[in-house]
């Protein structure tokens, strides 16, 4: 997914409860590098910088629950896009290379299908934390045995050519050919078919930097049908992490996106340009 590059100046608003150092303070040494979502490195002496390590474990229902623990950091998910000071910003985790969600605490959830994970602490600026030139950040294969360095893009894969199979493969059946059935008579009595559910309505109203309701969690069963009803003060574009779904905002002008959950995991709904987390959706 496309991500626009942050961090660069600190902000200069003040957010409801926040002091003017939350506001307007910096810290660290702005690195020209950036990672593959375009967010600038800012380094911290090795001694200062955070550290997290990251514990996955198989969920019953199929995927990964994922642990992190941390250390000179906490999670700030009420001063996220203000300014960057030490020990203090989100998670981003990575699935082969690609964001997936950010995490404003010390659990999450992967689905399966993945191979390796990783977890990128940054700022509240949306920068990167950084130490000795490199982002700070752990990886795990989702085996639960440390790996490497994160690949900076999917793993290539392709399918299985046709006529085909991979060594050690037993040899496939012949094809058989498939039984007749009788002609089925139509039922008089049966019923018309039902129409299809409507699904959830959530409706969600942006004002400056303030989210009505506040930001929560959306549980919704997979393959639940969700209509998102945004409206804003400001143009902007409403983005659908791991769905990769996007929809322009106007000023005053209520704008409608539906979706089905058909993917397992926990995915934020946030805003790019003033980034703004609306609401997650937890889908299970």
């Amino acid at each position: 997914m496309s991500l626009a590059g942050c961090g660069g100046r600190a902000t200069t608003h003040h957010k409801p409860g926040t002091s003017h150092q939350e506001a307007t303070g910096t810290s660290g040494t702005l690195l020209a590098a950036r990672d593959e979502g375009g967010h600038r490195l800012r380094e911290l002496p090795t001694a200062d910088a955070p550290t997290v390590r990251a514990e996955a474990r198989p969920d019953s229902e199929g995927g990964w629950n994922v642990h992190l623990t941390v250390e000179r950091f906490r999670f700030t998910p009420e001063s996220t896009g203000g300014a960057a000071l030490p020990g203090r910003g989100h998670a981003r985790l990575l699935v082969d290379g690609r964001e997936l969600t950010r995490l404003y605490g010390p659990w999450g959830y992967v689905p399966a299908g993945a191979h390796t994970l990783t977890v990128r602490l940054h700022a509240d600026d949306h920068t990167v934390w950084a130490a000795a030139g490199a982002p700070v950040q752990t990886a795990v294969r989702l085996d639960g045995t440390p790996t490497g360095p994160t690949p900076t893009g999917p793993t290539p894969t392709g399918p299985t050519p046709t006529g085909s199979a991979p060594p050690g493969s037993p040899p496939a059946s012949p094809p058989t050919s498939p039984r007749p059935t009788a002609p089925r008579t139509p039922d008089p009595g049966r019923t018309a078919p039902r129409t299809p559910d409507p699904g959830r309505t959530v409706t969600l109203t942006i004002s400056g930097k303030t989210v009505s309701p506040p930001p929560s969690r959306i549980e919704l069963k997979k393959g639940e049908r969700l209509t998102l009803r945004v409206t804003g003060d400001r143009a902007d574009t409403l983005h659908v992490h791991g769905y990769d779904r996007e929809l322009p905002l106007s000023p005053g002008t209520t704008a409608t996106l539906t979706l089905v959950a058909d993917r397992t995991g926990l995915f934020e709904v946030e805003t790019h340009g003033s980034g703004l987390l609306l609401t997650q959706l937890v889908v299970r």
